[in-house]
């Protein structure tokens, strides 16, 4: 079995990864969805006046493209973390949480 380690160091680090990855991928999300569409995206989709189709193609999009990059960024803060410490962080499973 591999040696554990972790604690304040990898939760700071995934938690820095994330928030810069969720925030690049909105960045590249609305540019894309601009692109596309021609239109800013919905700035609150909950709102009646949006009409459904937008509303729900901003939050398919938005979340899937986003969830993704924060899952890529907390995985990839694991690997970076092992390979600078030679241990697996402990909190590795419960870093997207």
């Amino acid at each position: 079995m591999a040696k554990q380690g972790g604690g304040v160091g990898f939760k700071l680090l995934t938690a820095g990864g994330t928030v810069a990855a969720a925030w690049v991928a909105r960045k590249s999300v609305t540019t894309a969805w601009k692109l596309v569409t021609g239109n800013e995206p919905p700035a609150n989709p909950e709102d009646p006046e949006v009409e459904w189709a937008e509303a729900v193609g901003w939050a398919l999009l938005s979340g899937a493209v986003i969830g993704l990059a924060r899952l890529a960024a907390s995985r990839q803060s694991a690997v970076v973390y092992r390979r600078v410490t030679g241990v697996q962080p402990a909190d590795a499973n419960a870093a997207a949480s």
